[in-house]
């Protein structure tokens, strides 16, 4: 026959009905075998315990939300701490009452796996021959005393034991290491009564590639049986599902926890970054909701901060964010050191700074002096480096998790600022807008420069979309403002130039002198003199590769 040598219980070899079709993971379906006796090798005989020492049932089956999964886990996980030392006293007892069964708990398999401290109960896995006689008698272990977890009920299924091993390194090791247990027909699984639920489903998911539990908790709880029994597969598909539930802020925030608590950090992968991104769209204008974020824990800090979308004036203002968090939420000034040196320092964006803000870096106590050195002269280099290099440094940035050269969509636009003291004070100040920037300005926006000093006074550059002197039609304007309003004035001239394609040098589109007063602004309507449409042309003389070089040199006149 054509299939002779073909094993019916390996789902990598198995010939299937045609009426049995795969799921939608690709994989083959074998619903039709879970628990049936006619495709099954092997006996499961799980064995649920009661309460745990620490009190209480630790059941997930009444979860209602998210906060009663987490509140409940967190208990378990307490409850699990002090019990540990007993449990496996009661289990080095049991060995050597029987010394005929071998009792594995998952983390002996193979003593090379990682360690258990993530997880929440020991899964004990023994191997042994079917007893005769009533089930929950003999489940009812006389080397455990009053005080220790109990048997409460017992569940038998008929498994295969190709299908649990081909779907998880977890029973492929218990089926397979080499001793005479592993060659036994049952197999005895000892669970606390809060994972029940999550362990059947998933059994039959291991079977049958599909879940019934669609809600929150209950996917979390599948999803942390499959990391208990290495099902990487169960993981993925949980972790999908929940992908595709309404996140909150706090589902969000219990999703970033999971690669801590969890030995197959890589299978809810996608499940952190959609709740990153979540995070990073909501909070994306950290000033409209400062009171909400002040409260977030470091990972959802994280997540914002890491975002190119951020909505904030400048750089300067995620730094100023950064050392208020921390100040709130770690007093101690070594701590708060540490956590700005591994954790938040490497989210603020240096390099787009203004080069005020960075001399205040170097003075700040709150970063290690060395970090803080390193940070303020890798942004100057950078500020120093040609446009084509930027934009060469910020690509390759873009491949890796670090993003400290990748611009991101401030409402101030950064400049580059060159300042002469003498023969007179001077400065050369350089601005460039992206076309699609340049566009988002019509019909009547404007896009303004970060701040900029002079003579001890802040002065920022502005860029409008408005109509020429006549009203008759849209044109660029360039302007320049003062920042600080009251009695404080002097005369500036002032000279703004654009590159051209032609000889990709500044040319000189205005110049003129004005006396500032705080508040005020000077300009040029029209500084091409040519119509928007123009101007935003595909053949435009001012988009060098689709940025527009603006230069403004102002002088102090005495």
């Amino acid at each position: 026959m054509k299939y002779q040598n073909l094993d019916l219980f390996d789902p990598r070899t198995a010939v299937m009905d045609p009426e049995y079709s795969p799921t939608h993971t690709g994989e083959p379906d074998f619903a039709f075998a879970f628990d049936d006796v006619n495709f099954s090798d092997r006996i499961l005989q799980i064995e649920i315990l009661g309460d745990s020492i620490a009190g209480g049932s630790n059941s997930n089956s009444g979860c209602s939300s998210l906060a009663d999964w987490a509140r409940n886990r967190k208990r378990r996980r307490e409850d699990f701490r002090k019990e540990n030392d007993m449990y496996h006293s009661f289990a080095a007892l049991d060995i050597t009452a029987c010394p005929e069964d071998q009792i594995i708990c998952c983390n002996q398999i193979d003593s090379e796996d990682a360690d258990n401290e993530n997880q929440d109960e020991a899964v004990v896995a023994m191997i042994e021959e079917p007893n005769s006689g009533d089930e929950a008698a003999n489940s009812d272990d006389s080397t455990w005393n009053c005080d220790s977890p109990r048997v409460m009920r017992v569940k038998t299924l008929n498994i295969s034991s190709p299908i649990l091993a081909a779907k998880s390194p977890f029973f492929y090791k218990l089926f397979s290491n080499g001793m005479r247990e592993s060659e036994q027909r049952q197999v005895t699984l000892r669970i606390n009564a809060s994972e029940e639920a999550a362990l059947m489903e998933l059994l039959k998911f291991m079977y049958r590639n599909m879940l019934t539990t669609n809600t929150a908790p209950g996917l979390l709880d599948v999803l942390m049986a499959a990391d208990k029994f290495e099902v990487a597969s169960c993981m993925k598909y949980c972790s999908r599902l929940l992908c595709n539930l309404p996140m909150t802020p706090e589902s969000a925030l219990l999703y970033l926890e999971l690669p801590s608590s969890v030995l197959m950090a890589d299978a809810v992968r996608p499940l952190t970054d959609a709740a990153k991104q979540f995070l990073a769209a909501r909070y994306k204008d950290i000033t409209k909701f400062q009171e909400e974020v002040m409260k977030l824990p470091l990972a959802g800090i994280e997540a914002i901060l890491s975002s190119d979308d951020l909505q904030v004036a400048s750089e300067d203002a995620v730094y100023d964010f950064v050392l208020k968090w921390t100040r709130a939420h770690y007093p101690l000034i070594e701590e708060r050191r540490e956590i700005l040196s591994s954790r938040l320092g490497r989210c603020i964006r240096f390099p787009f700074m203004s080069c005020r803000k960075l001399r205040k870096v170097l003075a700040c106590n709150d970063f290690e002096h060395e970090f803080a050195s390193k940070l303020v002269l890798e942004a100057l280099f950078f500020k120093a480096e040609a446009p084509h290099r930027q934009r060469t440094q910020a690509a390759e940035e873009s491949a890796s998790t670090s993003r400290r050269f990748v611009e991101r969509a401030y409402k101030y636009r950064p400049v580059k600022v060159v300042e002469f003291e003498l023969p007179r004070q001077q400065c050369i100040v350089y601005l460039d807008l992206k076309r699609d920037e340049c566009a988002n300005l019509f019909p009547s926006g404007r896009v303004y420069s970060q701040a900029f000093h002079l003579g001890g006074q802040g002065f920022f550059l502005s860029a409008h979309c408005n109509m020429d002197q006549q009203s008759s039609f849209h044109c660029f304007g360039l302007f320049l403002g003062m920042q600080e309003k009251g009695s404080v004035s002097f005369t500036v001239d002032y000279e703004f130039a654009a590159r051209t394609t032609l000889a990709e040098e500044y040319v000189s589109k205005y110049k003129g002198n004005y006396t500032f007063t705080g508040g005020k602004a000077v300009g040029y309507r029209n500084l091409f003199a040519i119509p928007w449409t123009s101007f935003m042309a595909e053949d435009s003389l001012y988009f060098i590769k689709g940025i527009l070089h603006l230069r403004a040199e102002l002088t102090i006149r005495h």
